[in-house]
């Protein structure tokens, strides 16, 4: 078995790539979905070289069957000779050590039970956001009542934006719940550039009497409401903005839990 173990490592790892990249949308969990086609061709590949290493194990096994009986003809010193270097060479080709086994594991974590997407708890260990000094003029948005806008957008024009672009608009936005102090809760999203682990956060105040009784951690809401002014714009008095929610409902998770800017 020992022989096949590298064919074994590449062969899971492959599968479990393709399983999340190429026969589901899983893989955005991790990374941004222009990363697809990547992803899959590493799958290939994996799955290309996990068969030629299976080959060649299966090819060197023939070899040492063939070898082995060449030796029982042989007699004497001789015999034994050639035995022996057979037996040492034989040893040497199933070599490595065992601890590399434990690499089927995150293979087989992520075929079988792929890992979910960050969500409250990543967003409590990122280091409390600040607004940056300066800010500026957007562009007008778009018609639509309710308009949706992502979680980042919203932000973005709630702390930054002198000419006011949110007022007056009823806006719906989608996120996960996470919670603060004294009954506060946020509508939160995760914000990734390349993959998750570059994650940063976004989060919404959520007030108003449809925000009584905040749903659970984690959960995904979509809150419909209008922008509430907080703070000298560009500033950290700014950061979270507030939404005042007239409609808060739960949600099932997106394919896609990151959000765009």
């Amino acid at each position: 078995m020992r022989r096949y173990g590298s064919a074994v490592l590449l062969l899971l790892t492959g599968g479990a790539v393709l399983r999340i990249s190429l026969f589901s949308e899983l893989y955005l969990r991790y990374v941004q979905a222009a990363l697809r086609p990547y992803l899959v061709m590493s799958g290939v590949l994996l799955m290309l070289l996990g068969v030629a290493a299976a080959v060649r194990g299966m090819r060197q096994r023939d070899q040492e069957e063939h070898g082995e009986e060449d030796e029982e003809d042989e007699e004497g010193e001789e015999g034994e000779e050639a035995e022996n270097t057979h037996s040492h060479s034989h040893s040497h080709s199933h070599g490595g050590p065992r601890i590399a086994w434990l690499l089927t594991l995150p293979a087989l974590a992520l075929l079988l039970f792929p890992p979910p997407a960050l969500g409250s708890y990543s967003a409590s260990r990122e280091e409390a956001q600040r607004a940056a000094q300066g800010t500026g003029t957007f562009s007008a948005l778009p018609a639509g009542n309710p308009l949706d806008i992502s979680v980042a957008q919203y932000s973005s024009r709630a702390i930054y934006d002198t000419g006011h672009s949110l007022k007056g608009r009823t806006l719906r936005m989608t996120g996960f719940v996470t919670h603060g102090s004294n009954g506060t809760w946020y509508l939160t999203r995760l914000l990734v550039t390349c993959c998750a682990a570059d994650a940063t956060i976004s989060k919404v105040e959520i007030r108003g009497d449809e925000a009584d009784g905040a749903p659970q951690t984690d959960s995904w809401v979509t809150a419909t409401g209008v922008w509430v002014p907080k703070g000298k714009l560009g500033t950290d008095g700014a950061w979270p903005p507030i939404l005042k929610a007239t409609v808060v409902k739960q949600v099932k998770e997106p394919a896609d839990p990151y959000d765009k800017r």
